[in-house]
């Protein structure tokens, strides 16, 4: 008699004990998924993968010292075919981005059911991504937000409005930057054209307002 597939080994990080716990009990539910290793922070994580080869690690992703982003670039430069998901209780967008740019497959909130996670874990085994409905949410937010002020200002350009900011004069601003009056004026208009200002107050007050140059 043939013997089934060989269940998909799963590693688990969390800082918490409790949450290993849960976790652990809820893979020994399912005969296709088998608990391999788990870890209690990213430095741990990144030490234990090479040994055990899990075939998709469970991820938190706010963990003091190597934190779950870092750890999973790390995890995924020295075994690239180990398919991480992140499982955290935050669908803030820088950690959605940092995830998901440093390899996880997935992106899942710990409030997510049984059935939900065992599905997302088979699916990154597959290689197919699934992301929270949040963090898809974060995502397409951040796509389809309207650009900050002064975004898309040149190097240059950033450097004229400071010297705005300091109170200089175009004329004041060629001589600083060793630039001919016309090729001073031109950057300033261009800064008011493009931080959609009239005066040259103006561009200074939004761009103290908004931290332009920050």
């Amino acid at each position: 008699m043939s013997r089934g597939p060989a269940p998909i080994k799963v590693m688990i990080v969390d800082e918490h004990a409790v949450v290993r716990s849960g976790l652990s009990a809820f893979l020994s539910a399912y005969d296709d998924l088998e608990l391999v290793a788990e870890a209690s922070g990213g430095e741990e994580a990144v030490r234990t993968c090479p040994d055990v080869r899990p075939d998709v690690v469970l991820m938190d992703l706010v963990m003091p010292g190597m934190d779950g982003a870092a750890a999973t670039a790390a995890i995924r430069e020295v075994c690239p075919e180990i398919r991480v998901i992140a499982l955290t209780s935050f669908p803030e967008e820088n950690l959605v981005q940092a995830a998901l740019k440093a390899g996880a497959i997935g992106y899942l909130l710990k409030n997510v059911s049984a059935d939900e996670l065992a599905e997302a874990i088979r699916s990154a085994h597959a290689g197919r991504p699934t992301l929270a409905p949040e963090a898809a949410q974060v995502l397409i937010d951040r796509t389809t937000a309207p650009p900050k002020p002064g975004e898309d200002l040149t190097p240059r350009e950033r450097e004229v409005l400071a010297l705005m900011v300091e109170g200089l004069t175009n004329d004041a601003i060629a001589k600083r930057l060793v630039v001919s009056l016309s090729t001073a004026k031109f950057h300033v208009s261009s800064i008011l054209m493009k931080l959609e200002v009239a005066t040259r107050t103006e561009a200074v007050a939004l761009a103290l307002q908004e931290g332009v140059l920050d």
